[in-house]
């Protein structure tokens, strides 16, 4: 700056004679951000958003040239219905719900999974160490979408087992509670959400019966999506949030106490603190080590989803592997 402001003296011939002359600064004009809306998976705030509501703190997102709007939809089945009319341009969503909108024709695909395995299974009491086999004549609590349906049958059938052989109590909202009141045996669930509860809401440490370990594909539950006619009109948006996103996923997981209380400032009334900072804890092993590779989608896990999905009749028909997912999006 000093430098430049010798340039602004008031040259004379055979002499140079520098006058008190004010140089008006000139402010950058500012920069003009580029609006894309978020559409997430819950009608209510939980610990998976924390990346991106930290980003957006961070200005991660700001630094790509993006003004981030995270929506919450009304109910869990307005997520696709946001991506696929274009009131989103992406999404934070669970991989059914991208097979079953694909079926209906909907033009969304997945660019990213949040997640490297699928962390779905059954949860006992610890000391309750349970193979699938001995869950016969078991009380099951579970919820009644398709896809957890679907997921019980199979690591049932692989043990010999079908639904008669166990009982189910559906539960409307939560199956925590039904273990926590010994109601039930044994609950369906994820590792960072209704194992997560366990600890928070009872103080109960948990044993774990992996689906993937018992018949189930390896089809990570939770996806990143976008709005197709979206991304293909505004490629280097896409890439720009996904580049912004990874950086917020990989600042989350290195600085935890930050990330929790990013969340907490924005969504203090959605949940307790405690089962935050809990699932945060049971979410980061899934997500790290962070870089694009964990990001990545491989058709061979889609394969086996699809036909799984295929044997246990949730959908009339699918598509190639390929129509469901790309990584075209992701930072290199």
């Amino acid at each position: 700056m000093k430098g430049r402001l010798w340039l602004c003296g008031v040259a004379v011939i055979g002499s140079v004679i520098f006058s008190n002359v004010t140089v008006p600064m000139v402010s950058a004009a500012p920069r003009t951000l580029a609006p894309v809306t978020f559409v997430q998976e819950w009608p209510v705030a939980d610990g998976f958003w924390i990346p991106w509501i930290l980003g957006k703190d961070k200005g991660f997102y700001a630094d790509e040239g993006i003004d981030l709007n995270i929506v919450t939809p009304p109910t869990v089945a307005d997520t696709m219905k946001y991506l696929g009319t274009g009131r989103a341009d992406v999404a934070f969503t669970t991989v059914m719900d991208i097979v079953f909108a694909k079926e209906q024709g909907a033009p969304v695909v997945s660019i990213a999974r949040y997640g490297k395995n699928n962390n779905w299974g059954i949860i006992t009491p610890q000391g309750k160490k349970y193979t699938v086999a001995e869950l016969k004549g078991k009380t099951i609590g579970a919820y009644n979408d398709a896809w957890t349906q679907a997921q019980l049958v199979m690591m049932l059938q692989h043990a010999g087992l079908s639904l008669n052989d166990v009982n189910i109590v559906i539960a409307s909202d939560d199956t925590v509670p039904l273990l926590l009141q010994k109601r039930v045996d044994a609950i369906t669930g994820l590792t960072n959400a209704e194992g997560t509860g366990m600890v928070t809401a009872g103080n109960m440490q948990t044993e774990f019966i992996p689906a993937i370990d018992n018949g189930v594909p390896n089809a990570p539950v939770l996806m990143l999506a976008g709005n197709q006619k979206w991304l293909e009109q505004n490629p280097q948006l896409a890439k720009a949030f996904m580049r912004a996103t990874l950086k917020s996923i990989a600042y989350a997981v290195d600085h935890p106490d930050e990330a929790v209380n990013a969340f907490t400032k924005t969504y203090s009334k959605a949940y307790d603190e405690a089962f935050i900072r809990q699932q945060w804890h049971d979410t980061t092993p899934l997500l790290s080590p962070v870089n694009s590779a964990a990001l990545a989608q491989n058709i061979e896990s889609w394969n086996a989803l699809l036909t799984a999905v295929q044997a246990q009749k949730i959908v009339k028909e699918t598509l190639p592997a390929e129509q469901y997912f790309t990584n075209k999006y992701l930072p290199e």
